[in-house]
């Protein structure tokens, strides 16, 4: 009952304070200083006054960890400041060019051959979890948010909720008007087996990871389910308003990394305490090296250490490339390596003929993952690794996340084992393989092959070709299987009642597929071009193609009896002018495209394309000539109107950096393309920089 000297508002707000500080002594300093029974006596009171009077109800309150009916879905939210991801080392010598190319850029004179000067850095634990932006107004939470893109992510506010380690209410008697928190959320490897314990009890698939159990968890539409996974947070990234100061009996406004992890744990937040303030760069390789050693200790997973520059003003010198800071870098561990028994090649028929040999070995867990294929590339992989019936093989995940064969323990291989080679038949059809010299890759040439099938229809639907929503890889290996499909033409002559009969195909999924179908019939010349999956053809060049020859008619005719046409177009060689004039001179296919006229596919470019087309060679094409690379998110254009602009213009996208490469354009979150276009010294521009060169 609450004191009659005491108004509900006041207890209400007294209750608050007293929970939250005894939650965070328990979660967040493991030192409890309330007993169970009294926190629930307390808690109820405070449930109570709750229910009488709803204004009492305050988004910091402890009753609001675990509230509220499931979602129905996640907005996606703008993050106030983006979050960027960092770039990465992978040994000693990369952490050395790193730390050299700061020390430039503060200054200083040096090169990797000569002692380094001393940057006083922070070493932290970098957890293998999922980042949060957590977003406070007036020292209490309003927001949380996923990564996303880095700079847009989904709003999860009543999961993270849940996580008893973030504080509601940030321990501030004057916070700041806004305040930004960025941390990392986790499964502890104990709560990571007791859940999958509790999984495998009800029949449940276990959990590959805690990193894969934690990113599902957040993504839950129930918070009861969140709360019930136990997920775990700690803090790292502090962002202030530039004009706060802090005011009394408040901690001071941190000036470098160390005491802002300092002030993080000062207002409430948990922090890892295994961070440490390193004097120089002999530091930070100790640093590594000690955790390399002792992580497999820790009660939760990391892949890594993270090197932070500590003086807060240094790093706003140093500043930021398009899609990491420059004065921080994740140092990753090695890639885990595991040995394995090789059981069996297989291989595996592409849309192409390609045939790609494949390792199938005793189940080994792998960073995470239990991992039982790998794919060998091609005959010339197979003949380097030497493979023989029965090896011990060496199996890693390459950037922890494709497993591959790395290597054979010889020592280890059975007496009499064979040496394994790929077939010299086609295992679908049981045709002649076929290896061209000047070519790594094995190929089935026949046509009819139901895998060379199977790829050919998977390709004609896809988004970036005819774009047939409902016609799934399933259901194509259905209708591949009974025999009901023998090319990309006889999807046109499909009825409902023979879709309808087969499995999971219903009436409603059935017209819509028709419908779908009916559609893709008009869709651009150049989509119908790629959609062909005509060898070294890819998005780009069918574009470059369709723009220059209206027709499947015209472009036979060039592709047959005047390549040359065909190597003028733009980013066309003759590589590609062969497979054309191979493609179009090839029986099947001239009775495929007469076929696809006869159901309705124009196979050439309507009037509106002819228009536009004809408008684009009206303009001054300013960028002839020109290739750019887009990668990362831009703040106002997508990546399709960003490409449609510079293809107006004449240029062309592709979607690999070369030597070749014009321009990069990078966005919020670019991934290794910025990286390569650096190392090969390529201009990269933002988009205020794209659209002024797109002006000029």
């Amino acid at each position: 009952m609450t004191p009659t000297s005491i108004t509900p508002p006041k207890r209400a707000a007294e209750l608050r304070q007293l929970l939250n500080q005894a939650a965070h002594s328990y979660y967040v300093l493991d030192t409890p200083t309330m007993e169970d029974a009294v926190y629930d006596r307390l808690y109820r009171e405070l449930l109570n006054l709750e229910a009488k009077d709803s204004s009492l109800l305050t988004p910091d309150s402890p009753t609001q960890r675990i509230g509220g009916a499931p979602a129905q879905g996640f907005a996606s939210v703008q993050h106030r400041i983006p979050l960027l991801s960092l770039d990465n080392a992978f040994n000693v010598d990369e952490l050395t060019g790193w730390y050299v190319r700061l020390a430039k850029l503060l200054g200083h004179q040096t090169n990797p051959k000569t002692p380094q000067p001393d940057l006083s850095m922070v070493g932290e634990l970098k957890i293998d979890g999922n980042a949060l932006a957590l977003s406070y107004e007036h020292g209490v939470l309003i927001r949380a948010a996923t990564r996303g893109d880095g700079a847009n992510g989904e709003e999860i506010t009543a999961n993270v909720r849940t996580i008893a380690s973030i504080p509601l209410r940030l321990q501030l008697v004057h916070p700041p008007a806004w305040l930004e928190v960025r941390g990392e959320a986790f499964i502890p490897n104990s709560t990571f087996a007791d859940i999958n314990t509790a999984r495998g009890k009800r029949g449940d698939v276990a959990f590959a990871n805690p990193r894969n159990a934690c990113a599902g968890t957040l993504r839950q539409l129930d918070p009861k389910v969140v709360a019930s996974r136990q997920l775990d947070f700690f803090a790292y990234t502090l962002h202030l308003p530039d004009n706060w100061q802090a005011k009394a009996h408040d901690p001071a406004r941190p000036m470098n990394q160390w005491a802002a992890l300092q002030w993080l744990q000062a207002i409430g937040f948990k922090v890892n305490p295994n961070t440490a303030l390193l004097a120089d760069l002999t530091a930070v390789e100790n640093f590594f090296k000690l955790w390399d050693e002792d992580r497999h200790q820790l009660p939760y997973a990391t892949d890594g250490v993270v090197v932070k520059l500590n003086d807060l003003q240094l790093q706003e010198t140093a500043g930021f490339t398009q899609k990491a800071p420059r004065w921080a870098i994740a140092l990753k561990y090695a890639a885990e390596e595991a040995p394995s028994k090789l059981l069996r090649l297989t291989c595996q028929v592409g849309r192409t003929g390609a045939v790609t040999p494949v390792a199938e070995f005793e189940a080994i867990p792998l960073a995470g993952t239990s991992v039982s294929r790998a794919t060998l590339h091609n005959a010339n992989r197979v003949s380097e690794l030497d493979l023989h019936s029965g090896d011990t093989i060496v199996v890693r995940k390459a950037g922890e996340i494709i497993p591959e064969v790395i290597g054979v323990l010889r020592e280890l291989r059975p007496a009499g084992a064979q040496t394994l080679k790929l077939p010299h038949i086609c295992p679908e059809c049981r045709s002649d393989l076929v290896r061209e010299e000047d070519e790594a890759a094995t190929r089935c040439v026949n046509s009819s092959c139901p895998a060379i099938l199977r790829g050919t229809l998977r390709h004609w639907v896809s988004k970036g070709a005819l774009d047939v929503d409902g016609l799934g890889s399933k259901l194509i290996e259905q209708l591949v299987n009974r025999g009901l499909v023998q090319s990309i033409a006889d999807l046109y002559a499909l009825e409902a009642s023979l879709l309808a009969s087969m499995d999971r195909m219903g009436s409603k999924s059935t017209a819509n597929l028709i419908t779908a179908l009916q559609a893709s019939k008009s869709k651009p010349w150049h989509k119908q071009l790629y959609g062909l999956g005509i060898h070294h053809v890819g998005e780009v060049n069918a574009k470059a193609l369709a723009k220059k020859f209206p027709s499947a008619a015209t472009l036979a005719t060039a592709a047959c009896k005047a390549p040359e046409q065909i190597t003028s177009v733009f980013g066309v060689g003759n590589e590609i002018a062969q497979s054309l004039q191979q493609w179009f001179a090839t029986p099947a296919n001239q009775q495929l495209l007469a076929k696809l006229k006869q159901l309705g596919i124009s196979l050439e470019a309507n009037e509106d394309e002819l228009a536009h087309d004809t408008d684009q060679n009206q303009r001054t094409v300013s960028l002839e000539g020109q290739t750019f690379v887009l990668t990362g998110t831009l703040p106002t254009l997508s990546r399709s109107e960003a490409q449609a602009l510079i293809e107006a213009s004449g240029g062309k996208v592709n979607n690999s950096v070369s030597k070749n490469t014009s321009y990069v354009v990078a966005g919020v979150a670019a991934g290794s393309k910025l990286n390569k276009a650096e190392k090969l010294e390529v201009t990269v521009l933002n988009q205020e920089e794209l659209l002024k060169l797109l002006a000029s």
